[in-house]
């Protein structure tokens, strides 16, 4: 680990990405995705994974309704 700063990737019920500071505890509503690293690092890893930028609630109401 480098003497760089640390940031963990986390995950709302919406399925939105974002980073937080690894030495901060997570607020309310988001959860850790696994993915610990550099801002940078985790960064690269939201623009790989997050690919779908609609809240899963959209998506799901889009495809009952068959959009």
């Amino acid at each position: 680990m480098s003497g760089e700063a640390q940031h963990l990737v986390v995950v709302n019920h919406e399925e939105q990405y974002s980073i937080w500071s690894a030495d901060r505890e997570l607020p309310a509503g988001w959860r850790a995705e696994g993915t610990r690293g550099t801002r940078e690092e985790c960064l690269a890893h939201i623009d790989k994974v997050w690919t779908d930028m609609r809240p899963l609630s959209l998506r799901r109401r889009m495809a009952t309704e068959g959009r």
